[in-house]
């Protein structure tokens, strides 16, 4: 399927990497559902700048019901199903190496926030356009990693161990999905210049990441998101339960 025939579900896309992936997106001629929890204001704005292509909808991606909801109206909207879906939502998380807690200071707490925005957001979104992509026999996934598992410049704890199962999430889906014409794949970048999230990251890490980096850059949002693109296109139809960092070189797997 074309990328201009394809309607996307892109979760937390209304700033950082989600809203490039939304303008990559449309930008081919996709329909895009913006996904948001909080932040209402910049998903409407962007819908208006975006066109007629968009719609944005509220959804906490945690909850099945919530997330099943978004996509029904999302399929009334665009009078089509969801053939792609973008897991890229991050719930209550800011890569500030000045407050994040340590070993001594983390609790079970801190890492399972993680890992159902994660896991189980990832787990929702899926189950809710499954079947439709079945029946279809298409279907792109791709969930958004870290190298930050592999190369932990600053040990953002919780974080990386969320995002290094949702390795495994996207392996065991791929191997089971691969039969109806789904493929699923992540893509890694590390901290990227500039999400809402890294806005905090102190400029010295961003030094240490451009001297280690063979491209010495640190990679920004557009950059991952036209990866995305490659994913759902033609082009990507023959590969599935990839990981691809998408760091200048700073990890080389």
């Amino acid at each position: 399927m074309e990328l201009h025939e394809q309607t996307v579900l892109i979760t937390g896309a209304s700033r950082g990497v989600g809203e490039e992936l939304a303008r990559a997106f449309v930008n081919e001629g996709a329909n895009v559902v913006i996904n948001y929890y909080k932040s209402r204001d910049k998903a409407e704005h962007l819908v208006n700048e975006l066109g007629d292509k968009v719609i944005a909808l509220q959804a906490d991606i945690r909850n099945r019901q919530e997330v099943m909801q978004l996509v029904e109206t999302a399929k009334q909207y665009f009078n089509t199903p969801i053939t792609t879906v973008v897991n890229n939502a991050l719930i209550d998380f800011e890569f500030n190496p000045l407050t994040q807690k340590n070993a001594f200071e983390l609790s079970w707490t801190d890492y399972n926030k993680q890992f159902e925005g994660t896991i189980q957001g990832a787990l929702n979104s899926v189950q809710a356009c499954l079947n439709d992509m079945k029946e279809l026999g298409f279907g792109r996934i791709i969930n958004i990693g870290t190298n930050l598992f592999q190369n932990p410049v600053v040990a953002y704890h919780e974080y990386t161990t969320a995002k290094a199962a949702l390795v495994g999430f996207t392996r065991n889906m791929a191997k089971e999905l691969g039969a109806y014409g789904i493929t699923v794949n992540m893509m890694s970048g590390g901290l990227l210049k500039q999400t809402d999230a890294s806005k905090v990251t102190t400029e010295e890490v961003f030094q240490i990441i451009e001297s280690s980096t063979p491209l010495q850059k640190v990679t920004s949002p557009r950059e991952l998101a036209d990866v995305a693109l490659f994913f759902a296109s033609p082009w990507g139809r023959a590969i599935t339960g990839q990981n691809l960092v998408v760091d200048g070189g700073l990890v080389m797997d």
